[in-house]
């Protein structure tokens, strides 16, 4: 596959607020409408009276990889997109301008949506966006430990190691009795395909954690090993989800790019004397996995 791709002819749009190179708002940069129908041996764009594929605007971090927010924000853009609009991207010329980058740039923001199989590329025909391309599967936190057990249960889990540590400084308002505690680390792969799904890291109050067998953590999730094998008697859990970015060891764990975004998942467990038994930080690969929260009225 080459990197040249025919440029695409019709009307232009502008659209307002777009950066410039150096990272700030610039002119707004000229977008094409909805184009004219490619040849039916590439995939079928939207109908010519549909609107056409525009990508947000973007303001640019100089302290991270231009490629990387690029690709980010056109992800995000095609997964929101109108069910109406338009399958066919603009040339990486008019990407390149409406972001304020290089073509080069645009190019490896590019590759990387292709191998994440959001888009295809046609020499001389074009880029579009795959209309099948997945989806994130969420994971629905629904509000018991039940529930949450059972979210987890389905994983090949993989002890990566434990030992006690001093209370990490940002844990030290959940352990203010402790000097130290025990720390587990564990992989999750998808057990059909082997892949790595999430990895986690729990720190546990250490007479907790002496009546752990790392065998159970193998089979089941900390939260059953510690309700149904130790016997905490757990009154409730709260979770905290939070957007970030892979960091060299979860980039490496979980095979994926560095910088690349993840979602960081904090669950505090409490026992019925409102102490905190476990704290598990477990980092979800962003492709493979989304959450939401239901609440329902009484």
């Amino acid at each position: 596959m080459t990197d040249s791709h025919e440029t695409a002819t019709g009307e232009f749009a502008t659209r307002e607020d777009v950066v410039d190179a150096r990272g700030g708002s610039g002119p707004a940069s000229a977008l094409p409408s909805a184009p004219s129908p490619a040849p039916s041996s590439s995939p079928s764009p939207a109908h010519s009276s549909a609107p056409s594929f525009a990508p947000d605007s973007l303001v640019l971090n100089r302290k991270l990889p231009l490629w990387y927010q690029v690709s980010q924000s056109l992800r995000a853009s095609i997964l929101g997109r109108p069910q109406d609009a338009s399958l066919r991207l603009p040339t990486e010329e008019q990407l390149a301008t409406h972001y304020g980058v290089s073509v080069l740039t645009m190019r490896q923001a590019l590759k990387e949506l292709e191998t994440e199989g959001l888009i295809s590329r046609h020499r001389r025909r074009g880029t579009f966006i795959e209309p099948r391309a997945r989806r994130a599967t969420p994971v629905r936190l629904l509000g018991s430990v039940d529930a949450i057990v059972a979210q987890q249960s389905g994983d090949a889990t993989t002890v990566l190691g434990h030992g006690t540590v001093p209370v990490p400084g940002d844990l030290a308002e959940f352990f203010p009795d402790c000097g130290e505690v025990v720390s587990f680390r564990r992989l999750r792969r998808d057990g059909e395909s082997g892949e790595p799904t999430n990895w986690a890291e729990n720190a546990v109050r250490p007479e907790v954690a002496a009546r752990i067998d790392l065998t159970d953590l193998e089979r089941w999730p900390m939260t059953k090993v510690l309700h149904d094998i130790v016997g905490v008697k757990i009154s409730r859990i709260t979770d905290t989800v939070e957007a970030r970015l892979a960091d060299p060891i979860t980039a490496d764990l979980l095979q994926v790019p560095l910088l690349s975004p993840i979602l960081h998942y904090t669950g505090v467990t409490y026992d019925e004397k409102g102490r905190v038994v476990d704290v598990a930080r477990i980092r979800y690969r962003g492709d493979r996995f989304s959450f939401s929260l239901t609440m329902e009225a009484r």
